[in-house]
């Protein structure tokens, strides 16, 4: 191919205007042995906050210098080539952007096209080609380094797979080939189905080696220089084991792994989503056709996959809730205060030694490496929280996700005590007792009486009126709500709450925190339940509705699946706690009246101890005890699947159009927003509102879309 045959391509570039352009930048590396390696650098001359993508200009000017190696590889003047990114980066994938701006399938299909071209180089250059994964290599980036001949990592790398399941499309540049005949097709399902629908894990450097994905792995401190030399003992000829890499087409074996495979990651898909999305589907689609077929009638495949996906309303919904919500409206809030008003917090009291209050303990201490106190009634209590704190950094510290040094300095921030006096000259106390709100309104009031004026006073309430919280107190415009969500490590988001008296300056440093423990948060005015739980709370009390009306059980758990939730509503409900749910239910129902109905087969369930509707059976089916069926009253207005879905639908939109109209939050983006960080709401789905868009129910229930487009 030829420097000029790329010129085709240019049309893509024309329809996007304002890329970033990720630089190809070369230099000759002369190694200890002599030989000659071209060095191509990924950079887009941005610091670490931009990283590097791949869009049309990116890649053409890519492919124009790759063909320009090549003809030097073929002239003898380099003995191989090799990849690496800007720091902290390899390439973090296709630009999302321009994907979204292309115009027609016919410049899909080219995008698609233009990618391969590139790569294809890479894959035969005519000499060795090194790809030193030195940083995120995301979708894009690591299939650049998988159409490399070998592969070196960062021990510091972080952010490395495919996750194309996941955002609505398909390995696009060679990855559904080339990784399972690498890795293996069990792990490969792993990276390309697994992680992306399991919250779109991604893998560490150190996990990447032992799958096989790198063939050698470095400290980050001199890890370009560390892969140079051993590229050149690769030239020199050092053996390279790869055990993990099969060939399904010579061996009859692998080519049954890959059937067993495909069939597992199928199974997974339908339990995880419900086929709801296509986008998994295509993935395993082109695997299983893949086992017999050559690289380049698979690219083939490839392209048509990515074409036909990105013409559908998931991928549309996908990059409206990635790109629009997670990676731009969530670092830019609706209606937070200027974060300049923030105040320093130096120091954070926790009202409370329990489980949440550990877990709270433990991220500011570890995020904000501030001194941390946590008080209860009694000593007992006090040594207990300080126990599985401390249990949970030697957890950290036994997988190596903290070195020992880290451990101890976190272990030395956080202390206790049986006094709220310990939190005299505390920034900000957050309390984590019983979800009560005379109890919650006691401790604020002894915690205002020992804490400075300026002292922030923060409520973790799911449902609770902040208002009231601070009704009493002498600094009402102190107390605000940061409504963690379980485990608190683990979710993202924040709902940070606004009283009517919340000042600017309480505000702005509530985000300010939230964004320390990197945390998404979302401003949300002080409503009951607020967002998450409202929302959830209407959904599940629907199907717990018609359960209660005489729907079969079996019928009234299945009856969401098309939605392609991450689980069943009364997965769920046990997952959250029937006691928890059953509390905040009683909150909604105190503030929002019948659209609420408490269940009395749930608070039967409750005062029976039981914490599930079902029994696992040996075989591993599910039922319901004729014990516990005993203890429950049904009525004899039974509903179809159909018909709940449906009724579920118009509650929901029902009840967002009603959030809208209270102003709970600044628009229906926020309420996306929430659902996909706080309650694992689907990324395919695009967040509730385009969902119930899509499916006919605003325009049932409200006569208007929630969005114009």
């Amino acid at each position: 191919m030829a420097a000029q045959d790329f010129d085709r391509f240019g049309v893509l570039a024309d329809q996007v205007p304002d890329e970033i352009v990720t630089h190809t930048l070369v230099s000759d590396v002369q190694l200890p042995s002599g030989k000659t390696l071209a060095l191509l650098t990924l950079d887009n001359g941005l610091d670490h906050s931009k990283p590097t993508t791949l869009g049309p200009a990116t890649l053409i000017e890519l492919g124009r210098e790759l063909t320009r190696q090549k003809e030097r590889a073929a002239a003898g003047d380099i003995a191989a080539l090799a990849v690496t990114g800007k720091p902290h980066f390899l390439v973090a994938g296709a630009d999302l952007t321009t994907v979204k701006t292309l115009k027609n399938s016919d410049s899909g299909t080219l995008m698609a096209e233009l990618g391969h071209a590139a790569y294809d180089l890479l894959a035969d250059l005519g000499v060795p080609t090194f790809a030193f994964i030195n940083g995120v290599a995301l979708g894009g980036g690591l299939e650049i380094a998988l159409a490399s001949t070998y592969r070196t990592v960062s021990t510091g790398a972080n952010g490395i797979g495919l996750p194309e399941a996941f955002i609505g499309l398909v390995p696009g540049w060679g990855g559904v080939y080339r990784l399972p005949r690498l890795i293996g097709p069990e792990a490969a399902m792993t990276v390309m189905i697994e992680n992306p629908l399991n919250n779109n894990r991604s893998l560490n450097g150190t996990t990447a080696h032992q799958l096989g994905i790198a063939d050698a792995i470095f400290e980050p401190a001199d890890f370009v220089e560390q892969s140079l030399a051993w590229a050149d003992s690769v030239l020199a000829g050092a053996s390279v084991e790869r055990p993990n890499a099969v060939d399904p087409a010579t061996d009859a074996a692998a080519a049954e792994r890959w059937d067993a495979a495909a069939a597992k990651a199928r199974a997974f898909v339908e339990a995880k989503t419900a086929n709801a999305a296509p986008a998994p589907g295509k993935v395993l689609d082109v695997f299983e056709a893949g086992k017999t077929i050559s690289q380049a009638e698979s690219a083939r495949l490839e392209c048509a996959a990515l074409t036909e996906l990105m013409q559908t309303p998931q991928f549309q919904d996908t990059v409206y809730a990635f790109l629009d919500l997670v990676q731009k409206r969530a670092k830019r809030p609706a209606g937070a205060p200027d974060q300049k008003l923030a105040r320093p917090v130096t120091k954070i009291g926790v009202v409370g030694a329990g489980l949440m209050a550990g877990q709270f303990a433990l991220l500011f201490a570890k995020a904000l490496k501030v001194p941390v106190i946590i008080t209860d009634i009694d000593q007992a209590r006090v040594d207990k929280g300080l126990a599985y704190i401390h249990g949970e950094i030697d957890k950290l510290l036994a997988k190596k996700r903290i070195s020992a040094d880290a451990a101890n300095r976190t272990k030395g921030l956080v202390t206790g005590s049986v006094t709220k006096d310990a939190f005299a000259d505390a920034d900000l106390v957050i309390e984590a007792v019983f979800e009560e709100l005379q109890v919650k309104k006691q401790v604020f009031a002894e915690v205002e009486a020992v804490v400075s004026p300026e002292c922030i006073l923060a409520t973790n309430t799911s449902s609770l009126s902040v208002t009231e919280m601070a009704a009493d107190l002498k600094h009402p415009e102190r107390v605000v709500g940061f409504h963690f969500f379980n485990p608190v490590a683990v979710m993202p988001l924040i709902e940070i709450v606004r009283a009517p008296k919340t000042d600017d300056v309480v505000l702005a440093t509530a985000f300010a925190v939230a964004k320390q423990l990197r945390k998404t948060a979302v401003l949300v005015k002080d409503s009951a339940a607020f967002v998450v739980n409202r929302v959830l709370l209407r959904l599940m009390g629907e199907v717990s509705n018609a359960f209660d009306d005489g729907t079969d059980a079996e019928v009234a758990d299945n009856a969401l699946r098309p939605m392609g939730l991450p689980m069943s509503p009364f997965t769920l409900l046990a997952m959250v706690g029937i006691p928890v749910a059953q509390h905040v239910m009683e909150s909604l129902h105190e503030a929002f009246g019948d659209r609420f109905r408490v269940s009395a087969n749930q608070q039967a369930l409750i005062d029976n101890g039981l914490k599930s509707l079902w029994v696992k059976n040996d075989d591993g089916t599910r039922s319901i005890p004729d014990s516990t069926l005993a203890l429950l009253q049904f009525g004899n207005s039974p509903s179809t699947s159909e018909e709940l879905l449906v009724r579920t639908q118009d509650a929901l939109t029902q009840e967002i159009g009603m959030m809208l109209d209270e102003g709970v939050v600044a628009g229906p983006e926020d309420i996306d927003l929430c659902m996909i960080l706080g309650a694992g709401w689907p990324m395919h789905l695009g967040g509730i509102t385009p969902y119930l868009d899509r499916v006919g129910a605003s325009e049932r229930v409200r006569g208007a879309m929630f969005h114009t487009a």
